[in-house]
């Protein structure tokens, strides 16, 4: 056996005699499949396709050499990249002065990396307030409240969620020696709360259960390795205008095509959120709604682009609350499934204006949830989490919407690691969640001392090996030229 593929046959029957029409056969087509990661096919003879092989895309490059600063614009609007002006001056320049082009893959590797989702460029800038200049950036003033009451805080606004101070408990996990039993140790608390707005309004049940995964795997890349526990999901909506159920306070006037109805919203993404708890194995135990305009001064003020939100607690060891330093000879491994054009561009889509972005990268953009191949990852964790000291794991970044465009240099940043480089992007398919690690080259292995890229990096790779046993994926280890992501 090489490969098994799942498929669902439908038998439609036609209210009216005579075949579909084209544009009934196109409506059909949209409500009984994804055209992300499903296709449609006539017959069973043509289910063949699902086992194609699609030859790897060349690189493109972008002409600025000689088409200066036009190009760079066309293909700003083409791709999709939320380049502002001055981001494409800097590119314009800084290509010109290495006098080449840049390929396709390094302008969506600068978007992902530099977009708003990413690097919360507005949150951090300067501004001012009738002509006054303002001390603080936003993000300054929200760290401002940490500085001021630093009690019991361990980890705060430095990591993928913040971590205060807990208590010495009995945990039940398994030890070096794989054998089970209860052991005392110093385990503080992580929290996080996120939002995943523009792909909830997008594709509401993708959107929002992908928005839950990747809270869970923020947790989980906390430190050198956090246990999530507990989740939470929240929806501010516009008026739900319920057919025949219609409120006095509720105008319809419309709404950008592609974004999804409140009422949708409110019946698909909670039931997304849930799902991916529920099958990563977290319980989702709060969580609120509100539906909400606001008519005043000849404007109406809603939540026509949805506020999802995202978050849940956890624990994690004393000892693995802060990423490690990465010295010469380190190890990066990509742990995870195959990396695919799902998701990626999510990191530009999400820091444009809704309605704004071209409709078939809008809906590129949106992951798709794989719950149960997180699940396997945060085993890998887990057993690494529960050597102790033998951790392998030197820093640990989840792999979102910015792809390993942004989570090799976040690595970097974090832990002074060396830069990811000449990533290729595999073609449309499934995709899966992905972890970038950082590996010591030298540390204590499993049942021992270890040298050279054999040590720490072995560890792990024992970890992965017996969840792949059970289907879960090998790591990609050194440099894991793959590019992709699912969040």
């Amino acid at each position: 056996m090489v490969r098994i593929e799942r498929g669902v046959a439908y038998h439609i029957v036609a209210r009216d005699p005579g075949p579909l029409s084209a544009r009934s056969r196109r409506a059909l087509d949209r409500v009984i499949h994804d055209r992300m990661t499903e296709v449609v096919v006539d017959d069973f003879a043509a289910a063949q396709r699902l086992f194609e092989h699609a030859t790897p895309q060349p690189l493109a490059f972008v002409d600025v050499l000689n088409g200066s600063r036009k190009a760079l614009e066309e293909a700003n609007d083409a791709m999709g990249l939320a380049l502002a002006p001055d981001e494409i001056d800097y590119l314009l320049e800084s290509f010109v002065r290495l006098a080449r082009n840049p390929t396709d893959v390094e302008l969506m590797m600068f978007a992902q990396a530099n977009s708003e989702h990413c690097r919360h460029k507005i949150f951090n800038a300067s501004w001012t307030i009738d002509g006054q200049a303002q001390d603080r950036s936003l993000f300054e003033m929200i760290r401002n409240t940490a500085r001021r009451s630093p009690q019991g805080i361990v980890v705060a606004y430095s990591d993928n969620s913040a971590v205060m101070e807990g208590a010495q408990v009995e945990r039940f996990q398994p030890g070096a020696d794989r054998a089970w039993g209860y052991g005392k140790d110093l385990t503080h608390i992580l929290m996080k709360v996120e939002t995943h707005n523009h792909p909830t309004a997008i594709a509401p049940h993708p959107g929002a259960g992908t928005g839950a995964g990747g809270e869970i795997r923020d947790e989980g890349a906390t430190g050198i390795g956090g246990k999530p526990k507990a989740g939470l999901t929240g929806f501010s909506v516009s008026n739900l205008n319920i057919p025949h159920a219609e409120q006095p306070w509720e105008i319809a006037y419309g709404k950008p095509d592609r974004i999804c109805s409140a009422l949708s919203i409110m019946i698909d993404g909670p039931i997304g959120a849930a799902a991916y708890n529920n099958e990563f194995g977290r319980p989702n135990l709060a969580g609120y709604f509100r539906a909400f305009e606001l008519h005043a001064l000849g404007e109406v003020r809603g939540y026509h682009k949805p506020i999802m939100i995202a978050g849940g607690f956890g624990n994690i060891s004393a000892r693995h609350t802060h990423k490690r330093t990465l010295g010469k000879g380190t190890l990066f491994v990509q742990l995870g499934g195959p990396g695919f054009l799902i998701g990626l561009g999510g990191g530009a889509a999400s820091s444009m204006d809704s309605g704004s972005n071209i409709e078939a990268l809008d809906f590129d953009s949106v992951q798709r949830a794989n719950a149960e191949l997180e699940r396997r990852c945060q085993e890998v964790i887990d057993a690494c989490a529960a050597m102790g000291e033998g951790n392998p794991i030197l820093s640990i970044h989840d792999v979102g919407a910015g792809g390993l465009s942004n989570a090799f240099p976040v690595v970097e940043r974090v832990a002074g690691a060396l830069r990811a480089r000449d990533r290729r992007f595999a073609p449309r398919g499934a995709c899966a969640p992905m972890r970038a690690r950082a590996l010591s080259a030298r540390g204590r292995g499993r049942g021992g001392r270890g040298q050279g890229p054999h040590g720490r990096g072995s560890a792990l790779q024992e970890q992965a090996r017996r969840h792949a046993a059970r289907g879960a994926p090998r790591q990609a280890a050194a440099h894991a030229q793959r590019g992709g992501a699912e969040r």
